[in-house]
């Protein structure tokens, strides 16, 4: 490093020559100059002072006071328009160019294809209102229950928020549970409603509804088209003038919430961070109160829709920072996590943090081809660098080879994750039909969570050992015309639900409540829900604590053998329909061997279905034709003792594909 800032101080110094001019072409006075006053930032405890040039966006920032910044968000239900009006808003404050960009905080290709938002997304903008420069930070948030975490997570940097509801829907499930997030938080919120064009909208029952159901305010609520951009101007003084600045000092020690973080192969971890008090430079050194671990600034910046590099960050902002050296690994960058400098860690309290999100729903994964297993090792490990959510387990069966038990936040994170391989990684999978834990409680007081149905206890250990099973349930919040009620009432109970309670918040809506083991509601409940209302109904849930149930572990069989990869663990009202369902399919894909295949599927030693395949055999009375009976029975009988003496070292082999074919949707 001595030597290139010597060869830098050289060659600012050196005088212009055309030989120089030719043979250093891309160099230039002015990256020479960034280059020996970045090496300097990035070394020193704190530059005195810096050469570099300052942007025409630093300059408009850091003449912003506090009391001019606004932090918010949208929050909505799924398919709602919220990264619509992201992108409005974007080209409103010329933060884009207008009509060049669509979905512009949907940054992975599984959120463009399928029109969702999954990963929390952020942009900062300077917004011009009556003459006065204003510093705006939107988080673009997902709507879908799975990614929840993401959205309380967004909560915690933020001020207010927009509650969008599209006025031809009007509200749905998940706008009333991200609107109690948002209430639970001391949010400042603010009604808006989208597609307020089209033919089928119906705004007064939209704004009605979100009276009745939320008790909003809904007088200056403003209807936009976000797609269109009718009214969408009216938003911002509406922010500007109703959500609070934040509160902070840029005098006091820093005090910096690590909100999320993201991984960049020549950065290292890249931190979102919102600044509380004080204020954060490239080249200090800063601690985490968590991890303990000390780090160097080596940028900071703001999100503008990328990442922009700034001198400095303020309280009150939220902007990224990383590290040189860098962050090595995701799980050193703890959600939640209060950092300061280095010395004041006694002189600043820690804000509270997350609860980290845990996985509840299990699927094994394995590769098609086992010389693939370590392009699906590493391609999981670089997924789960941007996602902290999933947990990963190694595991093995005889059937399928080696593989990975993997936990997800709901099956929409698990089917985004299975997308995200296929495309991003190329990667070729099996995926196993999903999971869910359940809590064994010993007899000796012991508890134990279970992911994999491999762990499961055996029938003796069953009977001898263990105390009571338990399943987690959760309180699902459905919604939908009234019309339909009686139809999703007999999906719910057919799912081993139980009603809590039946609402009218208009005179066609109803919101139902139910607690439905998880089990159920992994197992396809949503497309039945789908398909039972005609596509009107929504879906909200959340935790609702584990209960005592009868649940066992239902296997498959292949001539007595078990096969590891395809077993699952069931309540026992499901193990008859699953049992048969099974054998059938498998029956399907398995082809006639020399041998008899029996298929079973079992509980224990108890068989439920059973289906045979029958051998190939060869005809050895073609040849007689009024021959005597006994010639006929002695023939059969020779072959009957051939065909033992060939299962006693023979072998029955299920082609792999069998499998695949089996396990795939």
């Amino acid at each position: 490093m001595r030597g290139c800032l010597q060869l830098a101080k050289w060659l600012i110094g050196a005088p212009k020559c055309p030989t120089a001019t030719r043979y250093l072409p891309p160099i230039g006075r002015a990256n020479v100059n960034r280059f020996f006053t970045t090496s300097i930032a990035w070394n020193a405890p704190r530059p005195k002072s810096s050469t570099a040039p300052v942007s025409d966006l630093e300059v408009r920032i850091a003449n912003i006071p506090i009391e001019r910044y606004r932090n918010f968000c949208i929050v909505a239900h799924v398919d709602h328009g919220k990264s619509t009006l992201s992108d409005r808003l974007l080209e409103l404050t010329r933060t884009i160019q207008p009509g060049t960009n669509k979905q512009v905080l949907d940054k992975l290709d599984v959120e463009r294809e399928r029109g969702i938002t999954v990963k929390a997304q952020t942009c900062t903008m300077i917004y011009n209102h009556n003459g006065e420069d204003y510093l705006l930070h939107l988080v673009d948030t997902p709507g879908h229950v799975d990614f929840r975490a993401e959205v309380s997570r967004s909560y915690a940097s933020c001020g207010g928020a927009l509650l969008l509801v599209d006025a031809s829907q009007g509200v749905q499930a998940q706008t009333v549970a991200n609107f109690y997030l948002a209430f639970a938080q001391g949010l400042e919120l603010i009604p808006v409603l989208n597609k307020v064009d089209l033919p089928s909208a119906e705004p007064e029952r939209a704004l009605e509804q979100m009276r009745d159901s939320f008790e909003l305010d809904t007088d200056n609520a403003v209807g936009v088209s976000a797609k269109t951009g009718l009214n969408v101007e009216k938003l911002l003084p509406t922010v500007v003038e109703k959500i609070p600045a934040p509160v902070g000092d840029t005098a006091k020690p820093l005090r910096m919430l690590l909100v999320d973080s993201w991984y960049d192969s020549y950065k290292g971890v890249i931190c979102l961070v919102r600044i509380f008090d004080g204020e954060v430079r490239a080249g200090y050194q800063i601690v985490s109160f968590v991890t303990g671990n000390k780090y160097y600034v080596g940028e900071v910046g703001i999100m503008h829709p990328l990442e922009t590099p700034q001198s400095v960050l303020r309280a009150g902002q939220v902007g990224y920072i990383f590290f040189n050296p860098g962050m090595k690994q995701s799980k050193d960058a703890k959600i939640g996590d209060t950092f300061t400098r280095v010395g004041s860690e006694k002189t600043v309290e820690p804000l509270p943090g997350f609860e980290e999100p845990k996985a509840m729903v299990f699927v094994a994964a394995y590769p098609v081809n086992q010389d693939l297993f370590e392009h699906l090792e590493d391609s999981i490990n670089q997924l789960m660098l941007n996602d902290r959510s999933i947990t990963v387990q190694k595991e093995s069966s005889q059937a399928l080879g080696a593989g990975f038990r993997l936990g997800f936040l709901g099956t929409l994170h698990c089917s985004v994750f299975e997308d995200r391989l296929r495309q991003e990684y190329g990667a070729s999978i099996i995926i196993t039909p999903p999971t869910v834990p359940v809590k064994i409680i010993w007899k000796d007081g012991k508890e134990e969570v279970i992911t994999s149905p491999a762990d499961f206890p055996g029938e003796d250990e069953m009977r001898l050992k263990v105390a009571e099973v338990q399943e987690p349930y959760v309180l699902a919040t459905l919604t939908f015309p009234d019309e339909y009620l009686g139809r999703v009432i007999e999906l719910c109970e057919a799912n081993r639900g139980e009603q809590k309670s039946l609402e009218y918040f208009t005179s066609t809506q109803v919101i139902l409540k139910y607690e439905l083991p998880l089990a159920q509601l992994v197992d396809d409940y949503f497309g039945k829900l789908k398909g039972y209302t005609k596509g009107y109904a929504s879906l909200d849930y959340e935790d609702s604590g584990w209960r005592t149930g009868n649940i066992v572990k239902l296997q498959l069989l292949v001539n007595k053998a078990p096969v590891d990869a395809v077993s699952r663990i069931v309540h026992s009202s499901q193990v008859s329909r699953l049992g048969r369902q099974w054998v059938t399919k498998f029956k399907e894909h398995v082809d006639r061997q020399l041998f008899e295949i029996v298929i079973q599927a079992a509980v224990g030693k108890k068989i439920i279905a059973r289906e045979t395949i029958k051998p190939y055999r060869k005809d050895v009375l073609a040849k007689l034709h009024a021959s005597d009976v006994t010639r006929r029975r002695k023939l059969l009988e020779k072959q009957k003792a051939g065909r033992k003496r060939l299962q006693a070292f023979g072998n029955v082999e299920i082609e792999h594909e069998a499998f695949q074919k089996f396990l795939s949707k």
